[in-house]
Order: structure tokens, then C-alpha cells, then sequence
């Protein structure tokens, strides 16, 4: 049986829970969030465990990291992964909405279905369900709570690159 390490860090959004194994993490989790994760009471703690998870989190909070390099375990229905994994390609400081991620994944329609597996995603900001929002511009559900996610949105936004325009 493979030994499950969690860490509890701060953040700015409040403490954060990371978990897995030798191999990958499995969980980053938020305080009070709508699905906590299970199997906790497994769960050993170590609090030097996943420091490069730590620093690159570190570097995202600061507006030095756009993207993770981290490796995860998503573990779901094929529904839900195709739906994480679509979730890894919004690109930083963008938003989309539940439809659009529906068509992306080629099941337009399916739109809560794709905002039910989007709160189920046990590797919150590193697969970034924050950046879906509802087709008329809205912040609408977050297993985080809204103010996280706005706060998650702002940050990206704050930190967007300015882009130049060919003159």
C-alpha cells in the first residue's frame, strides 16, 4: 500500500492542503472547501514533504509562475479527467465558461456536468478551475468559495503581461 504525505502551507487564500506520494500529488485542497478530499484519516503527516509544490505555489502567489511543473494523480471518472485535462489548457489570466469547456471537450450540452466535475477537482489552482466562470461573465461556484476564486482571478489578472501591438 503506497503511504499518502500531506502538508498544510499558508497562502494568501488560507491554508492549503497538499497530498500524495513519492510519485505525484493528488490533492491540493483548501480550507472549509464544498468536496474535501477523502481518505484523510490515512493520511501521514509530513511538513517538509512537497517543497518544490511549496516553492512553485510560492512563485504563483507572487506573480512569478504562470504554469506549474509539478506532477499529479487525478484520479476520477473519464468524464471528470477529460474535463481536468481540459482544464489544464486555459491559459493563465484567461477565463471560460462551463459551455465552452463542454464543446471543448466535445460534449456540447453538457455544461453541468462539466461545472459538477469542475468541483471535483482534487488539485485545485495547479489544474486551474478557478479560471471557469458562467457564460454571461459571472463568478458562479467554486469549491473554494467565490472570494477565493475572485481573488485567484484578480491575482492573474493583475499579473498579466502587457502585450504589445505591432505599430
Amino acid at each position: 500500500m503506497t503511504t499518502i504525505r500531506c502538508r498544510v502551507v499558508d497562502s494568501p487564500i488560507g491554508p492549503l492542503t497538499i497530498a500524495g506520494d513519492d510519485r505525484a500529488i493528488t490533492t491540493l485542497a483548501m480550507a472549509d472547501q464544498s468536496h474535501p478530499p477523502t481518505g484523510q484519516a490515512d493520511w501521514t503527516a509530513d511538513p517538509g514533504a512537497f517543497a518544490d509544490v511549496v516553492a512553485q505555489l510560492d512563485e504563483y502567489f507572487a506573480g512569478q509562475r504562470r504554469h506549474f511543473d509539478v506532477a499529479v494523480c487525478l484520479e476520477g471518472t473519464a468524464f471528470q479527467r477529460s474535463v481536468w485535462s481540459a482544464l489544464e489548457k486555459i491559459p493563465y489570466g484567461t477565463t471560460t465558461s462551463y459551455g465552452e469547456l463542454a464543446e471543448g471537450i466535445g460534449r456540447p450540452g453538457a455544461s453541468r456536468a462539466v461545472g459538477l466535475a469542475n468541483g471535483r477537482n482534487p488539485v485545485a489552482i495547479i489544474v486551474p478551475c478557478h479560471r471557469v466562470i458562467g457564460a454571461n461573465g459571472s463568478l458562479t461556484g467554486y469549491g473554494g468559495g467565490l472570494d477565493r476564486k475572485r481573488h485567484l482571478l484578480d491575482l492573474e489578472a493583475d499579473r498579466e503581461a502587457p502585450r504589445l501591438t505591432p505599430s
